[in-house]
Parts: structure tokens; sequence; C-alpha cells
């Protein structure tokens, strides 16, 4: 019996360790972020000593004591309110529409959130949102009738800062804050508003359309400039490329002026040379008859160098201008003309060549026809040449004219031969003969055409001794 009766006892006492510790954990409330706890009752007294009406807790938690408080939660989420304003009054005595929306909530602060306990503790939220719309239209009022329509119209960041700042005071009297303030639309009876708005829209387009024709007229001065640095730089580039080709084609001319010139410098002194040995050629026939005719032979043989001289002189002067007049036309052409005339000078030049080519392989055969013996085929030129040669002795003395001849003999001739038949011999020795012509070009008169006179006589002495 004692016993059992102490079981009852300790599983009593169990139990009411049990009863009341659990009854002390159901006591301990968290607080959610999205909610304050408010812990009313005796909650304790202020800094001042003034007995404090709630306790506010957001983000925590705390022991409610059983029986002397009490507690319960205002929601934090945020309430839109919409604020449909009619017919309020501006600085100006015009009325306008003001629908706008606003965004509040329970502020966190902690004075503010001791507000809230104290006026929205056990209000709906419907309540709350009629309470903070009287509060919002009034100051919304109240702001309207210190400001022009032209600061609401157009500086909406003045007009949203004065009635966040008006609001949000007032707010905070009951524990609340603004979150957002969206002004939709301003409207006025009068009109005055959209005739701003009219003017602005004017003023607008016409700044846009005078920004447009600036940029055109910009746009189109640095097109102009644009095109006129084009055509300076290309202007520039086309002159320097065409100063490049003028003095190409200037080298050019000169090169080929001086090639000319060189060339005609050669042409005349291989023809002043060629006009010499011709020269030299005739005053070495002429020297044969210098003993009977010396005066006439010297006249000619002046004669003859004056007129090669002249006429080398003639030919140099008008290879020069010609070779001037040709360089100065070649400066002036176009490079087809230069090249045209090149082409011309060149087949000339070929057409020479071909003509000392087809001369130098003549000498060549005449070479080879003499056997190889370029003295022999010489002598075949010369012998070639010497019925020219023998046309000019006679020329020599062809102007003798002789009338009539007076002979008076005195028969004292040598060996006793008459005077007359000296003279006659005399006369006619005075001819160069055909052997000695032969001889003053290198060359022998071939034995069919006889023998000189004195070797006839020699080879008789020796066949009759």
């Amino acid at each position: 019996m004692p016993f059992e009766t102490s079981a009852i006892l300790i599983s009593v006492v169990v139990i009411l360790i049990l009863s009341t510790f659990f009854f002390i954990i159901s006591r301990y409330r968290k607080c959610p972020s999205d909610k304050i706890m408010v812990i009313y009752g005796k909650v304790g007294s202020a800094k001042d000593g003034s007995a404090l009406s709630a306790r506010c807790i957001h983000g925590g938690a705390a022991f409610i004591w059983p029986i002397i408080q009490s507690f319960e939660y205002l929601d934090l989420t945020p309430m839109s309110i919409s604020v449909d304003l009619k017919n309020a009054l501006s600085r100006q005595n015009i009325r306008i529409d003001v629908p706008s929306r606003f965004t509040v909530g329970i502020s966190t602060d902690q004075g503010v959130m001791q507000n809230a306990a104290e006026r929205l503790l056990g209000l709906k939220l419907v309540e709350i949102q009629e309470l903070a719309k009287d509060i919002i239209f009034g100051q919304l009022r109240l702001v309207i009738a210190t400001m022009d329509i032209e600061e609401i119209n157009t500086d909406r960041d003045k007009f949203l800062e004065a009635v966040s700042r008006n609001v949000e005071t007032e707010l905070k009297k009951i524990g609340l804050r603004l979150i957002n303030v969206n002004i939709t639309d301003i409207n006025d009876e009068s009109g005055y508003i959209v005739a701003l708005g009219k003017e602005a829209a004017a003023k607008a387009i016409n700044d846009a359309k005078r920004s447009v024709a600036e940029k055109d007229r910009d746009g189109a001065i640095g097109e102009a400039n644009a095109k006129r640095d084009q055509r300076i730089q290309v202007a520039a580039a086309d002159s320097e490329a065409i100063k490049g080709e003028n003095e190409s084609l200037a080298a050019v001319a000169q090169s080929n002026a001086t090639r000319r010139e060189r060339e005609a410098e050669a042409l005349k002194r291989a023809t002043a040379a060629e006009k010499i040995q011709t020269a030299k050629a005739l005053q070495e026939a002429y020297l044969a008859e210098q003993e009977a005719e010396s005066a006439r032979a010297a006249r000619e043989k002046a004669t003859q160098e004056a007129d090669i001289l002249v006429k080398a002189e003639i030919q140099k002067q008008k290879l020069q201008l010609e070779a001037e007049a040709q360089a100065e036309q070649t400066r002036r052409i176009a490079k087809g003309e230069a090249d045209a005339i090149f082409l011309k000078m060149e087949a000339e030049a070929r057409g020479m060549q071909e003509i000392l080519t087809k001369q130098a392989l003549g000498y060549t055969q005449l070479v080879q026809a003499a056997g190889g013996n370029a003295t022999d085929a010489t002598k075949l030129l010369l012998a070639d040449k010497m019925e020219e040669l023998m046309k000019i002795q006679v020329e020599a003395i062809k102007g003798i004219k002789i009338d009539k001849v007076t002979v008076w003999d005195g028969m004292n001739g040598k060996d006793g031969a008459p005077a007359t038949a000296n003279f006659l011999s005399g006369m006619m020795k005075s001819i160069p003969p055909m052997n000695e012509m032969f001889k003053m070009a290198g060359m022998e008169i071939p034995g069919y055409l006889g023998k000189d006179a004195a070797e006839t006589v020699k080879a008789s002495e020796e066949a009759a001794g």
C-alpha cells in the first residue's frame, strides 16, 4: 500500500512537471519576419518611468507571461491604396483631377511600431486602408493647393517629393510608412493642362524640327567639307601624279633627244670622215697632174674642199637643228607619239643596220672570192673604181683648148731629136699612166694590160744578154 501511494505521488509530480514544462514552452512565442508581435498587458515601464502600453518585437522571440500578458500580430504586407482625387484646388484656383496610387505598410522603426501597436492593433486590413486613404486625401489636397499647375505638370519630381514628405509625416503618426507614390494622370476641367501639353508638344516638335534642320545643315556642311577635302586631296594626288608623269616623259624625251643628238653627231662624224677620205683620195689623184696644172688643180682642190666643208657644216647645222627641233617636239608630244617616233627611228636604224650588214656580207663574199686574201679583195674594189678614176684624169685636161700650135724647132733636142717631139712627149707624160695609177693604189696592173716601159726595156736587155 505505501508503495502504491509513492508511485502515484511520483507520477503526479512528473505529470505536473511535464505539464508545467509544456505550458512554459507554449507561452514562448517567435515573431515571423513578415509580422510584428505586439505584447500588451503588464510589459514594464519606459525610461521616463511611465508605463508602456505595449512592447513590439520584429524578428525575434519573447516569453508571454500568462494571465498578465497577451500578444497579437501586425501584418507587414504592403497595402496598395487607390486615391482618385477630383476637383482639387490649385494655387491658381484651377480645379484639377489627380488620380494616383499609394503603397503603404506598417513601419518597422522602433517609435513608429509603437504608434502602430497603439492605433492599428486589432483593426482589419480594410479599415487600415481607409484610415490611410483619408490621410492621403487630405495631404494631397494640401500639397496641390500650394503649387501651380505648371509645377505639378512639368516638375513631377518636385510634386512627388512634396506629397511623399507630407504624407509620410502624417502616416508615421499612426504607425504606417509610405513605400511608393504613382501619379497616373493629371487633368483639369478648364483644359489648361491640355493647352500646356499642346504648347509643350508644339515646342518639342519645333525644337525637334529645328534640331533636325541644324543636324541636316551640319551634315550638309560636313558633307561639303568632306567633298572639298576629297577634291583637294584628289587634285593634289593628281597633280603629283601628273607632275611625276611629266617628269618621266621629260626624262624620256631628254634621253631620246640625247640619243638622237649622239646618233646625229656620230652620223655627222661618219659623213665628215667619209667626205674627208673621199677628198683625200681625190687629192691623191690630183697630185699626179699637179705639175701640168698646179694652179687649176689647187683651185679645184680648194673648191672641192670648200664645197665638202660647207656641205658638211650645213649638214651638221641641219642635223643639230633637226635634233633640237625633234627634242623640243618630243618634250611636247604624248608618250604614244614618242613611242611611235622611237619605233620609226628604230626601224630606220634596223634598215641602216640591214644595209650595213648586207655590205659587210658582200665584202665577206668578195674576200672569199679573192681566196680569202683581203688585199686582193681591196685591189678588186679599186679595180672596179678605176674607170671612175680615169674619168677624173681625163676631166683634168679636158678643158684645155689648143687652137693652133706653132713650133719653131731648132733641132737641138736630145740625141738629135727635134724639140717639138720632146714637147709632145712631155705633154703626154704629164698624164699619169695606168700602171702608175695602180701603183699609187698599192696594186700591180695585170700582165695582159701591159708592163712598165722601164721594166720592158730591162726585160729586153736581159733577154739579149
